[in-house]
């Protein structure tokens, strides 16, 4: 009846996210043991209470004037197997399964749980199991992730608070320990969440760094002391109160807020960021050396010496009448002149990356024209389209290509294909392939060309780039997708 109770409220407070599916339906088999046993243990400590207390009204004050000790009872124990229930069907679902920030209900369940702690509606032991349980939560929810923050702090120090007081009132602590667990740590925990994650980032960017968290904690300190006076006052009516330990806690309170919370959160809140610097500088340097390994890339592809030897032989084949040698080299020159002026930059028109793989091809089949047995295929679409892309993806595996696709000796073969759909290209390049003579200083040789732009596309293109390579005795074949950007 009781678990029967609680899952209907506690259903209700989440009708918003459970139109489908009940709460319960939702549980995996270990948590629906662990309800029924709660219900379980609550049913038989509400019987036993009956059973073995000669003093019935002595266990739970009256809250309701004319109601029995069994309504006050019943009542206390509805209240703790409701909390309980909402520890686990509603705050472990937000921080451990839904990976969520604390939410306002969160925090009311945990205010509603130390109020009725401090009212005495929730048993002692129950209480201690409760500190538990949200301990559990605070450390799968770390378990997902790598920073709490805020929430995960606020977890934490309820539960530490939860069952320190608990065992106070278990181990018949001093007055003064009661009393300073009962009123003035609660407090002392709002102020240094305050103080931590909402005060200190805001007092770093000023100049009298320390004076202004002196100022807000002094006015913290006024705020607790007078909500402090008030409960004293209020209870005073009803109670007898000792005059020494109100002083004494009253003294605590002035210490803890005035003295140790600004030290503490001044001593963790630098180590924090201490610690996030040195994060960051580890992330600055591993970035460092990849920019470092891209420019080292980058330079094993830009013969810088090459440029003016070109115009040096290009003007010596005008002069000799070689007009196709000319030719060559003029385009030889145009791609040395992009290698030179636009492959320093990260990203540049597709259309030159283009017209600079035209360039090469046509270098090439000036040079494998005098083979008939050698065949080479383009179909390469012309219209960038406005994309960019990173300089030299594309070229070396062209390079590659005729490389080790062409033999002036044997019948060869390359086919290259460029299409683009919408922000996608799509790359392929199929040759033969051909074994290097025994006299051939590169046979051994297994090239720089694809690793380096293997390096490069996982560099510039994580998670935007397919590249397939297949490779049998007689044919190499590559296909490349390439997730691109517009001109921006």
């Amino acid at each position: 009846m009781l678990s029967t109770i609680a899952a209907s409220i506690l259903l209700r407070i989440q009708s918003s996210d459970m139109k489908e599916h009940s709460a319960i339906k939702q549980l995996n088999e270990v948590t629906k043991i662990e309800l029924w046993a709660f219900t379980g243990v609550i049913s038989l400590s509400l019987i036993f209470s009956f059973s073995y207390a000669p003093h019935i009204e002595n266990l739970i004050p009256h809250f309701f004037t004319g109601m029995g000790p069994w309504v006050n009872l019943f009542f206390s124990y509805i209240i703790t197997c409701i909390l309980y229930f909402s520890l686990v069907l509603f705050v472990e679902r937000i921080h451990v399964h839904d990976n969520q920030r604390g939410s306002g209900a969160v925090y009311f369940i945990y205010f509603m749980i130390g109020l009725f702690l401090l009212l005495g509606m929730v048993n002692v032991y129950f209480a201690i199991l409760m500190a538990m349980r949200i301990f559990v939560i605070y450390f799968r929810s770390a378990k997902e992730r790598k920073e709490l923050g805020y929430d995960g702090e606020a977890t934490r120090l309820f539960a530490g608070w939860l069952l320190l007081y608990a065992i106070a009132l278990l181990t018949d602590m001093p007055a003064l320990a009661r009393s300073y667990l009962m009123l003035v740590a609660p407090m002392a925990i709002l102020m240094y969440l305050q103080l931590l994650y909402v005060v200190m980032p805001r007092v770093m960017m000023k100049k009298n760094r320390r004076w202004s968290l002196f100022g807000t904690s002094l006015l913290y300190t006024l705020i607790s002391s007078m909500l402090l006076g008030i409960v004293f006052l209020l209870l005073s009516t009803k109670h007898n109160m000792d005059e020494e330990m109100v002083a004494f806690t009253m003294l605590l309170n002035l210490a803890t807020a005035l003295v140790v919370l600004p030290i503490l959160t001044w001593e963790i809140y630098k180590t924090r960021n201490r610690k996030r610097n040195e994060e960051i500088k580890v992330l600055q340097t591993e970035l460092g050396k990849s920019d470092a390994s891209l420019n080292f890339l980058k330079s094993q592809i830009n013969p810088h010496f090459l440029f003016n030897a070109l115009n040096t032989l290009y003007g010596t084949a005008l002069q000799e009448r070689a007009e196709r040698t000319g030719e060559g080299i003029q385009m030889l020159g145009d791609m040395m002149r992009f290698m030179l002026q636009e492959n320093i930059e990260d990203k540049i028109l597709l259309s030159r990356d283009i017209e600079y793989l035209n360039n090469y091809i046509a270098l090439q089949k000036l040079r494998t024209s005098v083979s008939p047995d050698i065949s080479i295929e383009t179909q390469i679409e012309q219209d960038g389209q406005g994309l960019q892309i990173a300089p030299m993806i594309l070229i070396p595996f062209v390079e590659n290509a005729f490389k080790h696709g062409i033999s002036l000796n044997n019948p060869s073969h390359i086919k290259i294909t460029l299409q683009l759909t919408e922000n996608k290209l799509y790359f392929d390049v199929h040759n033969s392939l051909h074994l290097k003579l025994e006299n051939d200083p590169e046979r051994l040789q297994s090239g720089i060309g694809l690793q380096n732009v293997k390096q490069r596309l996982a560099l510039l293109y994580p998670e935007k780039h397919e590249l397939i390579i297949r490779q049998n005795a007689k044919e190499f074949f590559i296909h490349l997708i390439l997730q691109l950007e517009g001109n921006q």
